[in-house]
């Protein structure tokens, strides 16, 4: 750890560099309690890309230098300059976040800090975001990451942070823009965004925007077929009050891919195109969420909104099992497959009110967050028996002529959880002096879960509840030498449900998971340079494993320990220009196991990234309106396969190492009048690596592939 403090104390030291105004203008921000001005200049936050005011998912109207938390936003432009089309393409700006797996291709699984960001940690516009199917870009007007814990916020989230997909808002003037893209792989995708106000008063605003997207793959025989829809209004009912109602719909389908290549642990070179499912297999999703949101500025002081959101998906699975599942690819590459399937749907509700106000209680300021929130779940998984199928062989080109009939298929068992979660909370910042002060928060979450789980082949019906409830508190001091650097040091914690029962038959308690973060911000050089680093480490002592007594039980009895740093620059040398890089460490490692071996890793989660892209404008001259851009990403060594388990007699599981890739992606952009021409050139030097999901699905990356872009601004 000493050397981690020495190498970010130094690229501190040696940060140079020239800017001018900032990218980003200040009327992105969201909360009216923040006065606007034409630009700002704030800190990139050590986690994640250029930052320059508070997210609107932390809640609060505190100034981004006032916050004891890494965290960052990624905006439209910059996701259109560099044509991101995927949380892959995004997450190239957000170091220290990161996709962790690709399992059956129809998905994209993130992490940050060693920890995976379930569906619990994603929301758009505020409520919680069903994470399993791929994400739309085209709506997004930008993307929110909270590093560290949020579970005084949000409850009953992972420790690494969580993430936050904001649409785009209707505005009052008319404008908005028509594309088509087209790239490799037959992909072609149509685009529209149009708004404008309603009446001579303009009170009244809408937005609506789309898109469709069709597109083979460099794996043979896989497709995928898109729709996306995103209307909103907006009515400003008087001076101080709004309504914002917004809904938001994706349909996604595709090919269900699980690779192979997997033998003994192995990783066996295939060609990265060959494709070794079943072509008639297809994985369906849609997921419809609604937002409608009241904010009322009470005065200049004091401000308060009301969320009410809903949100349904269904997904439907039906494919060849994933490989080594029931049998194992064999020697010479024999693989007898079974067929799959699966269908779940789930309906959500929630209500989430905040309150949030300024005022001076002797000497000191206070910047005060209340608020409250309720959640209900229902979620249906039907889960099927699996069929066997047939036998093929992996080192053979796949042959969609010799596929039989689609096996009968019957149901295991149905699995109904509903889940009910209630939260308080409040938080102070208050100012002791111009350059001391202190954030304090606390939560209160209860979680009612049932569970009913009817077995087909009996006919039967087991019923569980688990009742949990936890505080979750956060504190943090802050130091400003100069309103120019801040330090911080912070303490928050998170609880994670657990399933199962103990050795005396009671529902296993939440693990309580504990979290430190130190914290550097600063603007250098008259603000030529923003340059940020967090250290920060994350115990869970109390982690949920299997009891020693009776494997059918559990108990507290694990220890995982995540550790690392996060670094980022941004700098803009001269007009035109701008630079971003970043660097993270994390190492998350059993320390104390019943199971895995203490030490070990865990598995997916690399060591090291870094990312470093520059984007330039011509501004003037022949060339204006010319945009040229590089993104380099650097993603380190990790582990997937097996885990060994200690309590195992001569266990054969091993980990899959994973090599380390650097990647390349160059960008090309013209703007004449009120037309548009991008390109993209991705995986410039054709790096092949893969994401991995256990000792089953291996999935290549994809090769150098292009994709040009045209834009009509109305």
């Amino acid at each position: 750890m000493k050397n981690i403090v020495a190498v970010a104390s130094f690229t501190l030291l040696c940060s140079t560099g020239y800017a001018q105004e900032s990218l980003y203008t200040e009327n992105e921000i969201e909360n009216d309690t923040v006065k606007p001005k034409k630009y700002i200049l704030n800190e990139v936050i050590v986690n994640g890309t250029t930052q320059n005011n508070t997210p609107s998912a932390s809640k609060s109207t505190i100034k981004e230098m006032d916050l004891p938390q890494a965290s960052s936003i990624i905006t439209a432009e910059v996701l259109q300059k560099q044509q991101a089309k995927s949380l892959t393409d995004i997450l190239k700006n957000a170091n220290g976040v990161y996709i962790m797996g690709t399992s059956g291709g129809y998905q994209e699984e993130i992490a940050s800090r060693g920890f995976s960001l379930r569906s619990d940690n994603t929301f758009k516009n505020g409520i919680r975001y069903y994470n399993g199917m791929m994400i739309e870009t085209s709506g997004l007007e930008k993307i929110e990451f909270l590093k560290g814990s949020a579970a005084m916020l949000y409850g009953n989230v992972a420790p690494g942070g969580i993430l936050n997909l904001v649409t785009k808002k209707p505005k009052n003037t008319f404008g908005g823009e028509i594309g088509f893209a087209q790239g490799s792989f037959s992909t072609y995708k149509p685009t529209f965004d149009i708004y404008d106000g309603l009446g001579s008063s303009k009170k009244v605003a809408f937005r609506l925007n789309g898109s469709y997207e069709n597109a083979e793959s460099f794996r043979n025989y896989v497709t995928s077929e898109k729709y996306y829809i995103n209307p909103s209004f907006s009515f400003q009912l008087s001076e101080k009050t709004e309504l914002l109602v917004e809904a938001d719909y994706t349909n996604d389908s595709r090919t269900p891919d699980f690779g192979a290549g997997v033998i003994n642990y192995q990783i066996v070179e295939l060609p990265r195109n060959r494709f070794l499912g079943v072509t008639w297999g297809t994985y369906d999703a849609e997921q419809l969420s609604s937002t409608l949101t009241l904010t009322h500025k009470i005065n200049e002081k004091w401000s308060v909104n009301f969320i009410n959101g809903i949100r349904y998906y269904q997904t439907e699975l039906l494919s060849n099992a994933r490989p080594n599942t029931g049998g194992l690819i064999s020697e010479n590459g024999d693989w007898n497959r079974n067929v799959q399937k699966a269908d779940s749907k789930d309906n959500y509700f929630t209500q989430q009110a905040n309150l949030n106000g300024l005022f001076a209680l002797g000497t000191t300021k206070h910047n005060v967050l209340f608020g409250a929130d309720v959640e209900n779940f229902k979620n249906y998984a039907t889960r099927y028996n699996n069929a066997s199928y047939d036998t093929i062989n992996i080192f053979e080109d796949y042959n969609s002529d010799t596929e039989t009939a689609i096996p009968d298929i019957t149901k295991n068992r149905l699995t109904t959880t509903p889940i009910s979660r209630f939260g308080i909370y409040i938080q102070d910042l208050v100012s002791l002096t111009e350059k001391w002060k202190v954030l304090a928060g606390v939560r209160y979450s209860y979680q009612d879960t049932e569970t009913n789980v009817l077995t087909y082949n009996n006919n039967q019906t087991n019923v569980t509840n688990n009742y949990d409830d936890a505080f979750s508190p956060r504190v943090g001091l802050i130091y400003q030498p100069t309103k120019n650097h801040t330090v911080f040091a912070t303490y928050s914690n998170s609880f994670d449900v657990n399933t199962g029962a103990d050795i005396n038959n009671e529902p296993l308690k939440p693990s309580i998971i504990d979290q430190y973060e130190i914290g550097f911000k600063n603007k250098l050089f008259k603000d030529i340079i923003q340059a940020n680093i967090t250290f920060y480490q994350i115990n869970n002592n109390n982690l949920a494993q299997t009891s020693l007594v009776d494997p059918n039980f559990k108990e507290l009895a694990g220890s995982i320990k995540s550790e690392g740093l996060e670094i980022d620059i941004i700098t803009k040398p001269y007009k035109g220009l701008q630079v971003v890089a970043g660097y993270s460490f994390n190492e998350t490692k059993y320390v104390k196991s019943n199971t895995y071996v203490e030490g070990s890793l865990l598995r997916y989660n690399p060591k090291n990234t870094a990312n470093l892209s520059a984007n330039y404008t011509f501004e003037a001259g022949p060339l204006k309106g010319l945009n040229l851009g590089v993104i380099n990403t650097y993603f380190g060594e990790r582990y997937a396969g097996r885990s060994t388990q200690v309590r195992v007699a001569n266990d054969t599981r091993q980990l899959i190492y994973l090599q380390d890739f650097f990647q390349v992606d160059a960008t090309l952009g013209y703007h004449f009048k009120k037309a548009t021409l991008r390109a993209k050139l991705s995986n410039l030097f054709n790096e092949l690596s893969y994401n991995v999901h256990d000792d089953n699905s291996l999935n290549p990356i994809a090769p150098r592939n292009f994709s040009i872009a045209l834009q009509y601004n109305l």
